[in-house]
């Protein structure tokens, strides 16, 4: 007998009681919620020729962009291939190899095909939702669920989720009055979506909304902050930028020393939210202390040179706030050495090395090299990963660098060009201000 997921599409091997375990399962994946994980370990002691439920296993081990989950993600794959697979499911598997592999755009790509053949596909369709926010394809993020939209109700469960997502692709793309929309849509619908939330967030970031950013936060916290939420560090991070903004630096460091750092979370994801808040504070001239270290020992079991170089990035901000120069030297001796034809390595070489030049030279007080090196590297970074929001700490630290430096033309230029998007930024207004305080004393001592 052939059983089907809540959506009405098939799963090879499932069982009527693993069949619930797992629509429970892509439920918590969905909003970020619970044990996935758990749940589908369930469902393959229930069931163990379950195709999907391996399946989604190993992409969220994939998705956790850490080399030990990598390779239990590449195990699963090859012991899921030995399964009587559906059309749909061997597709699925498909496109997981070439992620896994480092080809992100091609893994990509083939979920595109996958999502126009099966549009209801919801996890492969937050999947390729995530893998165009890890290879930082902004149109990939809005078009992907654009493409499928038509296709969905309002009555089909999970149809907020694609809202909240689509939201963030409309974001990305610099949409914000549509993503707003579409993200206040999604939460209405579903609470827990703290990826919804999260995409309204952002707009309020780069619209420079702080006071808005700190309300929206506040107001729905208990829907986003619960001990089972997977997002939850990453939402406290974006507030913390808002109180950032603001000047509100005792308000910064008490959410990172609670809830964004505290329990000391392993997760790479946690620790990139940790490595750029440090650095924000350290750059604007605060103190953040033994911090570094304890994020810097975090990072020792992740950051490897090769699996991600966006997490290794933000690793090095680390290993330089701690003064641990050895492991920086490793991390780019290892982009140097991945000389293949895997993306990732592209990523590595092309991208994270400019970048962590940049960043090396910014702390060591090479000014002029660091604004150079990140001039550079900010037109080729959006191929790195992240968000426009999480990417902005490159421009952040090219126009402090530029201030510091002396470089005051270039200061007051940089300044502008934020402004523009953020006209009542406190931070940017700054750096116009000492930009021709900087250029006026030059007038003076000449």
């Amino acid at each position: 007998m052939m059983f089907s997921d809540v959506r009405g599409l098939s799963l090879s091997g499932a069982t009527a009681e693993a069949v619930s375990m797992f629509d429970q399962a892509v439920d918590a994946f969905s909003i970020y919620r619970g044990d996935p994980v758990g749940l589908l370990n369930q469902a393959i002691r229930t069931a163990p020729g379950f195709a999907m439920a391996h399946i989604l296993k190993a992409h969220l081990l994939a998705l956790a962009t850490e080399p030990d989950a990598r390779q239990s993600a590449q195990n699963i794959v090859a012991k899921v291939k030995s399964l009587s697979l559906s059309e749909r499911e061997a597709s699925h598997v498909s496109a997981l190899e070439k992620m896994l592999a480092g080809q992100w755009t091609q893994a990509a790509i083939a979920l595109d095909l996958h999502n126009a053949n099966y549009p209801h596909d919801l996890v492969a369709l937050q999947c390729g939702h995530l893998w165009d926010f890890y290879r930082a394809s902004s149109r990939g993020l809005r078009d992907r669920i654009a493409r499928v939209l038509p296709k969905w109700s309002s009555d089909m469960p999970g149809y907020s989720i694609l809202l909240g997502m689509h939201a963030f692709g409309l974001e990305e793309t610099g949409d914000y009055a549509r993503a707003e929309d579409a993200g206040r849509q999604a939460v209405e619908m579903q609470s827990l979506d703290c990826w919804a939330h999260h995409a309204v967030a952002h707009v309020m970031e780069m619209q420079g909304r702080a006071e808005d950013g700190i309300g929206w936060m506040i107001a729905r916290e208990p829907h986003w902050s619960g001990d089972d939420n997977f997002f939850k560090v990453h939402n406290w991070w974006h507030r913390s930028l808002y109180h950032l903004e603001l000047g509100q630096v005792d308000d910064v460091l008490a959410l990172y020393d609670g809830p964004i750092r505290k329990e000391r979370s392993p997760v790479a994801l946690d620790m990139v939210d940790a490595s750029a808040l440090l650095w924000r504070l350290q750059m604007s001239g605060h103190d953040v202390g033994e911090r570094w270290q304890e994020l810097a020992s975090a990072w020792d079991e992740h950051a490897d040179g090769v699996s991600y170089p966006f997490n290794d990035w933000h690793a090095v901000m680390a290993y330089l706030g701690a003064g641990r120069h050895e492991q920086v030297e490793r991390i780019t001796t290892g982009f140097r050495a991945n000389t293949g034809t895997v993306e990732t390595d592209d990523w590595g070489r092309k991208i994270a090395l400019p970048l962590v030049a940049g960043f090396a030279a910014f702390w060591r007080g090479d000014y002029e090299t660091a604004a150079s090196q990140l001039y550079g590297a900010r037109h080729i970074a959006n191929a790195l990963g992240g968000s426009h929001a999480q990417r902005d700490i490159i421009d952040w630290t090219l126009t402090e660098a530029t201030a510091r430096g002396g470089l005051f033309a270039m200061t007051e230029a940089l300044a502008g060009e934020r402004l523009a998007l953020k006209p009542h930024s406190p931070i940017n207004r700054s750096f116009l201000t000492r930009a021709r305080a900087g250029a006026m004393s030059n007038i003076k001592a000449a």
